[in-house]
């Protein structure tokens, strides 16, 4: 099944930075992350409506974050093995299982707070991951 190409007014990424805001004040540590939940538009790039309860739901279900805050130890396992050499940065899209992370709301944004470890993958574009 193709990905349900949603119909972006404006970049998700960008979106989501200027709806968060400053995160200055909040510090999150050792080896958690924190990520800006990605909630679908209520349009795909088709024209098809998605209900307001689908929309809602990725609340709860969102599988893809973007990366806007990390610890200081976060993807730093000490031996090199565990992340193989890979790099996450602020503003990489992430992949993660639902249930492996904390849910909290920052300025308005459903965020989780997450261990290093339960990162599953990466991806260049959030519409892409269901």
């Amino acid at each position: 099944m193709p990905p349900m190409i949603m119909n972006h007014e404006v970049d998700p990424k960008e979106k989501l930075h200027k709806e968060i805001g400053d995160l200055s004040n909040i510090h999150i540590f050792n080896n958690q992350l924190l990520i800006a939940l990605y909630i679908r538009p209520k349009v795909t790039k088709s024209g098809i409506y998605l209900t307001d309860k689908t929309v809602d739901e990725d609340i709860y279900q969102s599988k893809v974050g973007l990366l806007v805050k990390k610890g200081k130890s976060a993807f730093n396992d000490g031996t090199g093995t565990w992340f193989d050499g890979e790099t996450f940065e602020i503003g990489d899209w992430l992949i993660s299982r639902p249930s492996d992370g904390w849910t909290i709301t920052i300025n308005n944004v459903p965020c989780r707070i997450i261990d290093d470890v339960n990162i599953k993958g990466r991806t260049d574009h959030p519409d892409k991951i269901w």
